[in-house]
């Protein structure tokens, strides 16, 4: 999984991930790592630290998104990027 930075329309994390030989788009929402922090949005390197530590899960969730499948909560709030599936 690679991070390409923060959208801040859709307030996520813009991440690609190979998904059985092809890069799909997927947006992080940054409120899954907010729990990191007590109040507000987290910032950017409590996001990247949460995103990491959250690697497997993540691709995890997108590699079901793309393949059709519903992940689990929280997962389920990422969202693949229309031009990527």
């Amino acid at each position: 999984m690679e991070v390409h930075g923060r959208d801040i329309e859709t307030e996520c994390y813009r991440v690609t991930h190979l998904v059985d030989g092809q890069e799909v788009a997927a947006l992080v929402p940054e409120r899954l790592a907010a729990d990191t922090r007590i109040v507000g949005r987290p910032s950017h390197q409590d996001a990247y630290v949460w995103m990491a530590g959250h690697k497997q899960k993540i691709e995890t969730a997108i590699t079901q998104l793309a393949r059709g499948q519903r992940p689990k909560p929280p997962f389920d709030t990422i969202t693949l990027i229309p031009s990527s599936v």
